[in-house]
């Protein structure tokens, strides 16, 4: 007759628990866990080793609890495993459990038991995140891994250019995408011997950019075919449409279309008490590397370049404020309203109308004259005041304002 073991019974015994709730503290090579009953008491604490085969031995045998784990390198497919094996799943963000980062007693014991404590309690506590789908993260790792290169290219082209300057000679002025052997040409021969692996690394780099950008044009035309209605903004080319889709992964995941500037994290931090409310920077929540591209969409619309719209009118309006800080808000003021536009022409499916708010008379007349918002900012003015002293004499103070009449 086979003996059960008094582990294996008690495993038994906990089993048939109603209402359990594990805190799952993950570790590059092993993770602990601590399982909760239904009146919060401790009945089991483990490790496991942090693989596939580790998680599905530890929990697919249970029955369907609450289980809370944080943000991480494994969060992403630990999460989707425990989803698959029947668990409610709730991922902390790392940032908002101030009782683990900021705790003087600090393991991985503790840590998992604190998880668990507080997804029995309150789950809104844990700040709860939501991880996008196997196929979207696939997706986003091309587009980061190019983002990776080109960060290594510009880091080999900035050492060539200084390793050059410091012999007391330069590489001609071109882009990153321009830097071959052939610009050192102009340079000594033992110099362009000694550069000649650096630069070959460098043509090596943009090859494989190319191969990137291919890539992700083929995925946005065959995978993502939404990524077509966010390029309809000037500014918005296939890398910011299709990181932002992939970024977002669900456009019903807001509830209104101004929570995806909060989500990147372009919002300003509120600190307020009583009368005291001081004014912060943004918060600087959400995706880095979105929220980058997000700026510098906003640089091009407020650019040289940008066309004329609504967003691009307000921006500089914004800018003209003045302060020595004026550009740059503006320029994360309409990063945040770009956010919030394309999530709108992503769920609308609208066709983008840049002029929307324009009067329909000032919209003809504009397109009659050949005018550009005043060549920049601003509707254009179509008479000279009549109160004028210097009635031909133009205001060049702020010529990258357009041409306004001033006494």
């Amino acid at each position: 007759m086979k003996k059960n073991s008094t582990v294996a019974v008690g495993r038994k015994q906990i089993f048939k628990q109603a209402k359990l709730t594990i805190g799952l503290d993950l570790g590059d090579r092993s993770s602990h866990y601590c399982m909760l009953d239904e009146a919060g008491n401790v009945i089991l604490e483990r490790s496991l080793p942090t693989t596939a085969n580790g998680i599905r031995q530890a929990f697919s045998r249970i029955p369907r609890c609450r289980m809370a784990l944080e943000t991480g390198t494994h969060s992403p497919w630990v999460s989707r495993q425990l989803s698959e094996l029947g668990h409610e799943v709730i991922v902390a963000h790392a940032r908002n459990v101030r009782l683990i980062g900021e705790s003087s007693r600090k393991d991985d014991r503790i840590d998992a038991r604190t998880l668990a404590r507080l997804a029995r309690i309150d789950p809104g506590l844990l700040g709860p995140v939501r991880h996008r789908s196997a196929q979207a993260q696939i997706h986003l790792t091309v587009i980061r891994a190019r983002a990776a290169l080109v960060s290594t290219r510009t880091a080999l082209v900035n050492a060539a250019r200084g390793l050059t300057k410091s012999y007391g000679q330069r590489l001609n002025k071109c882009g990153t995408e321009q830097m071959t052997r052939d610009r050192a040409k102009g340079l000594s021969q033992e110099l362009r011997e000694a550069l000649d692996p650096l630069l070959r690394e460098i043509e090596s780099l943009n090859e494989r950019i190319a191969e990137y950008n291919r890539r992700i044009e083929q995925i946005a035309k065959e995978v993502h075919p939404e990524v077509a209605r966010l390029k309809q903004v000037k500014g918005v080319g296939t890398l910011i449409a299709l990181t932002y889709v992939l970024t977002l992964d669900d456009p019903q995941r807001f509830r209104r279309s101004r929570d995806a500037g909060c989500f990147l994290g372009l919002r300003p931090g509120r600190r307020n008490s009583g009368q005291s409310e001081p004014q912060l920077h943004i918060s600087k929540e959400g995706d880095r590397y979105l929220r980058t591209l997000m700026v510098q969409g906003a640089h091009y619309i407020l650019g040289p370049f940008g066309q004329d719209s609504d967003l691009r009118r307000w921006g500089l309006k914004l800018a003209e404020r003045g302060g020595k800080n004026a550009k740059k808000r503006a320029v994360v003021a309409v990063a945040r309203k770009l956010a919030v536009l394309l999530h709108k022409l992503w769920v609308s499916g609208e066709v983008y109308e840049p002029l929307r708010n324009i009067a329909p008379s000032e919209q003809s007349l504009t397109k009659e004259c050949g005018w550009k918002d005043g060549d920049r900012g601003g509707p254009a003015q179509t008479e000279k005041p009549p109160d004028m002293k210097m009635k031909n004499r133009l205001d060049t103070n702020r010529p990258s304002h357009g041409r306004t009449w001033s006494e």
